[in-house]
């Protein structure tokens, strides 16, 4: 077969051993020569030459000890966030650091070294979506950093953080109605843009920490290590190793390893469960019953008379009834248990547009919290 750089094939799993998924071990004799055989770069030319037929997004290739003035050496109160990929700095590039670069706040996502086959991957895929979408909903990558073993992506610089921060924080205001409904019609324009791209992206990672904010609450989706290209042609689904987040990730997706546009939108209906409810996509701190927040709110979201009793109390009752009633009506949908009765994203987009009310953002200091790492599903 020989040597061959292949992003683009299956992901390897990443779940816990009660998911009913397979694992390496279970791999078929042909995939285990594919993983044999295959290399991923190792320096930014090998990089752009991967990139070379799909990149339209310029990127900087920085060096190891840019990255360091960039960050003054990785200190620590630069550090905005992390997990299971590693770190993400504050940063700052100067004109003088080299010719031609303007002076800019970044965020800097360094991958924490362990140097595994599939976090190298999930670090190649960021750069090859990011290299080749460009979208006002989707966080712009400005570079990254590929030599020896470090593995480094540079983003802009998003000041509010994530909406998982935002929306569950114990010290910041909570985020008024007409914020929410802005962030969730943002995030939906970024899926329902992948989603009818030329070339259809998933983006199977949906949820709140990776959604990030401006100063201005627009959101971005960040975060796509587990970005996979759509079906093409006449199918149906793409057949895929089981990764992603449980809480967010659709019950067929769990169930089967199909992934289609519509496991995106069942994420995007939990998320909207989210925003609608203050309560997270999955805590085992409340009773049995209602951990699991789509199982929990799903029957309520269509019986007017109970709706505003789970409506999140921080709002203060401060939101148009009948808006509520139609955002709620759009999350049932979007977590229909039938992936082919869910809504398409745009019509989505065109059904949140009519909810929007003007924005008074809050005299607030920007959260600096970034998104967390990746959990994988526990099921």
């Amino acid at each position: 077969m020989g040597n061959c750089w292949c992003w683009w094939k299956p992901s390897i799993y990443r779940v816990s051993s009660n998911a009913k998924s397979e694992s390496p071990k279970d791999e078929s004799p042909s995939e285990k020569e594919w993983r044999e055989n295959c290399r991923l770069p190792s320096n930014p030319e090998e990089v752009e030459v991967l990139r070379r037929d799909s990149a339209t997004n310029p990127l900087i290739a920085f060096s190891y000890n840019e990255l360091k003035i960039i960050t003054a050496n990785f200190r620590q109160d630069h550090v905005l966030g992390g997990g299971g990929f590693g770190s993400v700095y504050k940063g700052f590039i100067t004109k003088d650091l080299r010719e031609g670069l303007q002076s800019l706040q970044v965020a800097v996502k360094v991958h924490d070294g362990d140097n595994s086959f599939q976090g190298h991957r999930e670090w190649l895929a960021e750069v090859i979506f990011l290299g080749q979408l460009s979208h006002p909903n989707l966080v712009k990558l400005i570079g990254y950093c590929c030599e020896d073993e470090h593995r480094v992506l540079i983003y802009e610089y998003m000041p509010r953080g994530s909406v998982e921060n935002n929306l569950f924080s114990r010290v910041l205001l909570p985020l008024p109605w007409s914020i929410r409904m802005k962030i969730t019609l943002g995030a939906a324009r970024g899926l329902a843009f992948l989603h009818d791209a030329e070339k259809p992206v998933i983006y199977r990672d949906f949820k709140t920490s990776n959604i990030l904010l401006d100063s201005d609450y627009n959101a971005k989706l960040s975060d796509f290590g587990l970005a996979k290209d759509g079906p093409v042609g006449d199918k149906s689904h793409v057949s895929t190793r089981i990764m992603g987040t449980y809480g967010y990730a659709a019950p067929e997706y769990i169930m089967t390893g199909h992934l289609t546009s519509r496991s995106d939108v069942y994420s995007f209906g939990v998320v909207l469960l989210e925003l609608l409810t203050g309560r997270k996509s999955l805590d085992k701190s409340r009773p049995a019953r209602e951990q699991i927040l789509a199982d929990w709110a799903f029957p309520l979201l269509n019986e007017k008379k109970k709706l505003l009793n789970i409506i999140d109390p921080r709002l203060n009752g401060d939101y148009p009834i009948k808006g509520v009633h139609k955002a709620a009506m759009l999350a049932y949908h979007c977590l229909n248990r039938n992936p082919k009765a869910r809504p398409l994203m745009r019509d989505i987009v065109d059904s949140l547009e009519p909810l929007q009310l003007a924005v008074e953002i809050p005299i607030t200091t920007p959260t600096s919290t970034v998104t967390n790492g990746k959990q994988d599903l526990e099921c």
